[in-house]
């Protein structure tokens, strides 16, 4: 297909998208496919720059829905502060959901990445953080059981490890984070009820404390139509 048609497709879907009550769910994609004339895997691609500006969202086995243009989360990444902290700050409201803790043993992946032998005990912590009740964020926290363990969060948690460690007064210095565009796993799709292979922003990180020992290891899911990052950078001599 050109990329005339292909954006007259969006085009067309945009128009559609816009007339659409919020709320209201869209035809299937093989009736909207034959009304549009194109096949199922271009309207697939098309629907996916539309959903990950937050204007549809798609949910396994029940179809897509138009949900309207929502705020998007502005902030810069120069200061590591938790989603629950920046969301406040810029005065969104957020909830989390499906908030699961539980031991496990270190793989060789998760030995590397924080720096501990093959075996060893570690606390994850997995959930999904919501705003307008729409899970926009899966965030997953994996760190040494004896610097957290299952039992050492309080009944009141509400999903930011790095709050949690920093109430506790733990020296924290540094993070490194790695940021790409990935597809969708399975796991992670049913969490933001999305599609398998939907485009999400991806970071993975290492927090450091004061001697340089990992403390965290963590993995973050965004959709990015609800995130909207920037970094500030000086300018080189």
């Amino acid at each position: 297909m050109s990329n005339f048609p292909f954006h007259r497709l969006q085009t067309d879907l945009a128009a559609l998208i816009a007339r659409t009550p919020a709320g209201q769910r869209l035809l299937s994609e093989p009736e909207l496919a034959k009304e549009l004339g194109v096949s199922r895997a271009t309207l697939r691609e098309a629907m996916r720059s539309f959903e990950t500006q937050g204007l549809i969202r798609r949910r396994q086995g029940s179809g897509t829905f138009v949900v309207g243009k929502s705020p998007a989360l502005d902030s810069g990444l120069e200061v590591l502060e938790s989603l629950e902290t920046m969301a406040k700050r810029l005065g969104f409201e957020v909830s989390v959901t499906k908030l699961n803790v539980e031991m496990v043993l270190a793989d060789e992946d998760l030995a590397a990445a924080l720096d501990v032998p093959v075996g060893t005990r570690l606390t994850r912590v997995q959930r999904v953080v919501n705003t307008d009740s729409r899970p926009v964020a899966y965030l997953v926290d994996i760190l040494p059981e004896n610097s957290m363990h299952v039992e050492d969060l309080p009944a009141n948690f509400h999903g930011s490890v790095l709050d949690f460690l920093q109430a506790r007064g733990d020296s924290l210095a540094s993070s490194r984070a790695n940021v790409s565009a990935i597809g969708a796993t399975a796991e992670v799709a049913k969490a933001l009820e999305i599609q398998r292979g939907d485009v999400l922003l991806h970071f993975y990180s290492q927090l450091f404390d004061g001697e340089g020992k990992v403390v965290d290891y963590s993995l973050s899911y965004f959709i990015p139509g609800y995130f909207h990052f920037h970094i500030v950078r000086r300018v080189g001599s």
